[in-house]
């Protein structure tokens, strides 16, 4: 796969992940699974995610933790959790907050994580040929 196929799977696997926040969340309050539901609970954290992407150029650092993974993380959580209060109208709780971040963080850093040794495998077999 060429380097832009991988680039643009990992951030497909980033949206993915944040709306799967959005199911386990809505299915452990049993708050229904429709489509337009998990939309409305997944977009502050995707547009937050967008934003977070922009900034830190993440179509070139796809693959690293640090530091572009650990801001999209941060300011996915953070402006994610602002724009649910402030513009969809809806609450968080600090134990909202507390799993919102850790949630996030083991699916955006864990992704990160996997592919930054999958990258690395690649690039030492590479190397090896």
């Amino acid at each position: 796969m060429r380097e832009t196929g991988k680039m643009a799977s990992a951030l497909a696997v980033d949206v993915a992940l944040i709306v799967l926040f959005a199911v386990l969340g809505r299915r452990s309050h049993d708050l229904g699974l429709d489509f337009s539901g998990i939309l409305f609970t997944a977009a502050p954290f995707l547009l937050a995610w967008l934003v977070s992407s922009l900034v830190t150029r993440t179509w070139r650092t796809w693959h690293r933790m640090w530091p572009s993974g650990i801001v999209v993380w941060t300011l996915t959580v953070a402006g994610g959790l602002l724009l649910r209060v402030t513009v969809f109208n809806e609450t968080a709780a600090v134990s909202f907050q507390i799993v919102t971040a850790s949630v996030l963080g083991v699916f955006l850093l864990g992704r990160r994580g996997v592919t930054a040794l999958l990258t690395r495998t690649a690039r030492r077999a590479d190397s090896r040929s």
